[in-house]
């Protein structure tokens, strides 16, 4: 089983520069609408092919989605190949910090 983090300890590890590679799994639309400023871009229906990019980047790896489905659906696959990855719950529905628009 993988483990989640809420958006408030998201937060807080980043008002606290603590390093985290967070991923992104929503499509480019809604990266568009408004993201995490230190986030990357992994659309899941990219994900397959996009998979080896996820430990290009130092620090715990942490999803997020819209609502923590579908980032939850990555964190449990990577999880059944070995990985210790975070999934946060609630997604970009329950954060409550700043979002950057565009790409």
């Amino acid at each position: 089983m993988y483990r989640e983090m809420t958006t408030d300890e998201l937060q807080e590890q980043l008002n606290q520069g603590v390093t985290l590679n967070l991923i992104d799994v929503r499509e480019p639309d809604e990266w568009e609408e408004g993201h995490i400023g230190s986030a990357r871009s992994i659309p899941l229906s990219q994900f397959q092919a996009r998979a080896h990019e996820v430990h290009d980047v130092e620090g715990e790896v942490v999803f997020i989605c819209r609502s923590g489905g579908r980032s939850g659906r990555v964190c449990e696959f990577l999880t059944l190949q070995g990985f210790d990855v975070v999934n946060v719950a609630g997604g970009m529905l329950a954060w409550q910090g700043e979002i950057v628009e565009g790409k």
